[in-house]
């Protein structure tokens, strides 16, 4: 009987929903419709399409992902701000810009990998250069491809 609380006891302090540095998974991604610009995200932010943010099922409010093209190797790195996709044969939304800058708009779905770089806004500003996180030219750092 002690062994079961012991395994209780050690199991409710793991967090289910934490994310895990450098957490790497491979699917597909698509992006959202510019008709979505200026709605509410499941957190209650508005989701503008010139923001390089995502929606993942799983991973907590604020983290930060980097989000590779396995097509074309491009890389950029997104807030996750909203839940979803809610496509189970995808693994994340992005922005239209996110999606612009990973050169995925005129296929509209995508190969990608997805790696967890940080979380929380102490993250975002340690990787954020003075500009605002808004546009796909003000961030874009060389980061080499995830395969």
């Amino acid at each position: 009987m002690s062994y079961i609380m012991s395994l209780m006891l050690f199991f409710s302090s793991i967090k289910p929903a934490e994310a895990l540095p450098s957490l790497i998974q491979k699917g597909k991604a698509s992006f959202y419709s510019k008709k979505f610009n200026g709605r509410k995200t499941a957190y209650g932010e508005r989701v503008s399409a010139a923001a390089l943010e995502g929606a993942h099922r799983s991973l907590p409010l604020n983290t930060l992902v980097e989000v590779t093209n396995l097509d074309n190797n491009r890389s950029v790195i997104v807030r996750i701000n909203d839940r979803g996709p809610f496509s189970k044969s995808r693994v994340i939304d992005l922005t239209h810009a996110a999606a612009d800058a990973l050169g995925m708009v005129s296929k509209g779905v995508a190969n990608v990998s997805l790696r967890v770089v940080g979380k929380g806004s102490r993250a975002l500003a340690a990787l954020t250069p003075d500009t605002p996180f808004t546009t796909p030219d003000a961030f874009q750092p060389m980061l080499e491809p995830v395969l």
